[in-house]
């Protein structure tokens, strides 16, 4: 007993000391994470930053802003939905009097629209990857929920598709058609009008894709593939909405009907439209962007990196939408249906964010 309490009273070890430092540093660092808010900014300046793009990133970028402008007392970014294709075109051609200091893509942007961009003097830019998100294909809560394969949507969007080996204009006009465990009802698909990223999205994920797994598909040249797998039906049977919120209210309308549709309006509007699986899996955050659901695509925001001297707070913006407090797994920006980056992800983007503030290139 005599010996126990000598050892308890022996005073403790460097090793222990150090223990307990680190325990009490780790506190701190803890708590002041915790408390700190999400953005420290500079001192406010008169112009705005000015964002344009993808209607799908637009209400994420719009709920950045007004966290941005809250704490940190720049002017709110002024915001237009312009659709990727349409938002990268003014992004690069630098015109107006105010030029586009950010852009929003549902889609990486291409090689071209890089040489675009440096043909008018807009270089370097950067890239920065906020999240990920899906295409679903919804229908009412109430109705039928279908299960489909990718294929298979492919073949009731699309334009052409092979019967006896070769092209031809779709002949499908009821699921069933398609295949006989689908349902018998006509074909009526919602979906992303030309020159959005959705579209987009929905010609390189789900319908070039399906299109090359088929043995006439796989006898295209590339020209063919574009010209014959992407191309959507106009029949009537696929309706192009520029504004794919008017899609809801369609479904309401039309019971029987589907809509090709990003997944955060799943998130959002659930009480009133349910997704298909494809190819086995259900569209969820456990399924999204590694968990085997196969129509996932990562979301962007490309910054121009002259107008950081010229447009104060673009770097602190960007810094605000890769922050824990928006892009984590609990943060505002989960909330309204984006799929957060992985922590490594998230931690490598915000490292391509700080170097904007150093001046370093790509």
């Amino acid at each position: 007993m005599r010996s126990d309490r000598l050892k308890s009273q022996r005073p403790p070890t460097a090793s222990h000391r150090d223990e307990r430092v680190r325990r009490a540093i780790l506190k701190v660092v803890v708590w002041a994470a915790s408390a700190a808010p999400c953005f420290a900014g500079t001192p406010p300046h008169e112009a705005p930053i000015v964002i344009v793009g993808s209607s799908t990133v637009t209400p994420f970028a719009s709920l950045v802003a007004t966290h941005f402008a809250r704490s940190s007392g720049f002017p709110t970014p002024s915001i237009r939905s312009t659709g990727t294709r349409e938002g990268i075109r003014e992004f690069c051609a630098a015109a107006g009097t105010a030029p586009p200091d950010v852009v929003g893509a549902s889609r990486p942007m291409s090689a071209a629209e890089r040489a675009d961009c440096a043909a008018h003097g807009v270089h370097p830019v950067r890239e920065i990857r906020i999240g990920y998100d899906s295409l679903v294909l919804a229908n009412p809560v109430g109705e039928p929920r279908i299960a489909i394969t990718l294929g298979q949507l492919w073949r009731a969007v699309a334009k052409y598709v092979p019967v006896d080996g070769r092209f031809v204009l779709n002949p499908y006009q009821r699921w069933r058609d398609i295949d006989a465990r689908l349902p018998d009802r006509p074909i009526r698909l919602l979906g992303p009008a030309p020159g959005r990223g959705t579209r987009d999205a929905l010609a390189e994920l789900v319908m070039e894709p399906a299109c090359r797994a088929t043995e006439a598909g796989r006898r295209l040249a590339p020209e063919g593939v574009t010209a014959l797998c992407g191309a959507v039906r106009d029949d009537g049977r696929y309706v192009a909405l520029d504004d794919l919120e008017l899609a809801l209210g369609q479904l309401a309308a039309e019971r029987a009907a589907y809509a090709v549709l990003p997944y955060s309006y799943l998130e959002q509007f659930g009480s009133r439209i349910q997704a298909a699986t494809v190819d086995g899996v259900a569209p969820s955050r456990a399924t999204l962007p590694a968990g085997g659901y196969p129509i996932v695509r990562p979301l962007f925001v490309y910054v121009n990196e002259a107008r950081i001297a010229t447009t104060p707070g673009v770097v602190d913006y960007v810094a605000e939408f890769l922050s824990f407090c928006a892009s984590g797994n609990h943060g505002y920006l989960s909330d309204e249906g984006l799929v957060p980056l992985p922590i490594p992800e998230l931690l490598e983007q915000r490292a391509r964010a700080a170097a904007m503030q150093r001046g370093k290139g790509q």
